[in-house]
């Protein structure tokens, strides 16, 4: 598989809401939080745009606060009423006015919202890369949600590796990662 463009990217972070982290071991929770701050984060300095997704926000409560105050001001959150976001034109719109061609997600539950997600993108045409550190569900359910993205032929990357392919050189790496908001997320050393 090719390096991640960044050029070409889009970060997508699925129903990072309340209502999901609590069925998650809270360390568990609170690594994945993080690193979708961090990698919200990193996608604002660099110029990817972020689509943010919720399901039922009145009930699961909208995207856990760390990661919404990352959130780059041209960033769109959407309701979604659907498991798999393809199910949802208006978020499809949004992905599709970036004008790029590949989908990062990130996000809960592993196992059901985003693998029906980037199952639903990989058939629209979409290069799909799900974050494997940064994405969780409860219980057994991450591991089964993995191996069926694994077997569907979706790419798997760590925060890590999706940080260093978007920033490419010594020189952008050492220039970004200085910044304050951008010290290594938990459990991550750069």
């Amino acid at each position: 598989m090719p390096l991640l463009d960044r050029d070409d990217s889009v970060l997508v972070v699925i129903d990072a809401q309340a209502g999901f982290l609590k069925k998650v071991d809270a360390e568990v929770a609170a690594d994945v939080v993080d690193r979708i701050r961090w990698l919200v984060t990193l996608a604002g300095v660099l110029e990817v745009p972020v689509t943010a997704t919720e399901e039922e926000p009145e009930r699961n409560d909208p995207t856990a606060q760390p990661v919404r105050v990352a959130l780059p001001p041209n960033s769109k959150r959407h309701v979604k009423p659907t498991f798999d976001l393809t199910g949802t034109p208006e978020i499809v719109a949004d992905l599709e006015k970036s004008g790029r061609r590949t989908a990062v997600l990130a996000g809960l539950e592993t196992d059901v919202c985003v693998a029906q997600s980037a199952i639903g993108l990989q058939k629209a045409g979409w290069r799909v890369v799900v974050v494997f550190d940064a994405v969780a569900s409860p219980g057994i359910s991450h591991e089964q949600g993995l191996t069926r993205l694994r077997d569907a032929g979706i790419e798997l990357l760590g925060t890590k590796a999706v940080a260093y392919d978007w920033l490419r050189t010594v020189a952008k790496a050492g220039e970004v990662l200085r910044l304050g908001e951008l010290a290594a997320p938990r459990g991550i050393v750069l």
